[in-house]
């Protein structure tokens, strides 16, 4: 084989395991999600705490009920403004297994905030086995995994639609227009007035959507406002690095001609 076709051979490799063009792939050729304003959007975005609380409070009423998020623990939940005591009160809501004793015996135990957040299933088998074989997959890294993000994430909870004229669909499947290929496993999660929100903040479809998905994509990047914070310095420390030195270039050589 020649160098050249090991070249091309090795660029489309690179090619295709980028996320636009795998995410083209996947999806058909289809548009991305329609882009939504978020309060983290741009170099000096952040997180709203308030919609951080409140998605926190749509995963953990709904969304726990089939999607785990084995990454998150419940200390981490200081980052959305929550304190000590009431982390220690949220994660008291949950047992877990813990163990073995002195007897050698797993044992049930409140959780604590060291804990990761309760998992709705044992294992993988049996959240396939309680979902007519679908897996919900962990929601840890769900902004990152999937093209759009954010985005990606608010169109599929409210993408919900009955399916075009003549389309068929099989029993336990839905009809999504932001699902690549529009066929989804998993049945509309929300519902107006489902979660009710102790800020007087409406309970809408459309705002459970909004604010699980900013959680979500705080869940995949904790650090992003640091991130942005120490990217910001950073260019101010060059901006003003390189008009000193221009200023000394200019001092210093200004009378060499």
């Amino acid at each position: 084989m020649s160098k050249k076709i090991i070249l091309l051979t090795a660029l489309a490799a690179i090619l295709a395991a980028t996320p636009l063009v795998k995410a083209i792939a996947e999806e058909g050729g289809h548009a991305a999600p329609a882009h939504q304003n978020w309060s983290f959007d741009g170099p000096f975005g952040t997180y709203d705490r308030a919609a951080l609380q409140r998605g926190f409070e749509v995963y953990r009423q709904v969304c726990a009920s089939c999607h785990s998020m084995n990454l998150v623990s419940y200390r981490n939940l200081t980052a959305l403004g929550y304190t000590e005591g009431q982390i220690k009160t949220v994660a008291a809501e949950y047992m877990v297994t813990d163990g073995p004793n002195d007897e050698g015996e797993m044992f049930e135990r409140p959780a604590r905030p060291s804990d990761h957040l309760k998992a709705p299933f044992p294992n993988k088998k049996a959240s396939m086995a309680a979902n007519n074989g679908a897996y919900p997959p962990d929601l840890s890294l769900i902004s990152k995994a999937r093209h759009g993000g954010a985005d990606y994430i608010y169109g599929i909870l409210t993408g919900y639609a009955e399916p075009p004229a003549g389309t068929t669909i099989m029993s336990g499947q839905h009809w999504n227009k932001t699902m690549p290929g529009h066929i989804i496993a998993m049945p509309p999660p929300l519902a107006d007035g489902q979660v009710s929100y102790e800020d007087g903040t409406p309970g809408t479809v459309d705002q459970y959507a909004r604010d699980v998905a900013q959680f979500l994509t705080w869940a995949s990047e904790p650090s992003m406002e640091v991130r942005k914070q120490t990217g910001t310095k950073a260019f101010i420390f060059i901006l003003v690095f390189t008009l000193v030195m221009y200023a000394i270039k200019k001092k210093v050589w200004g009378n060499v001609h």
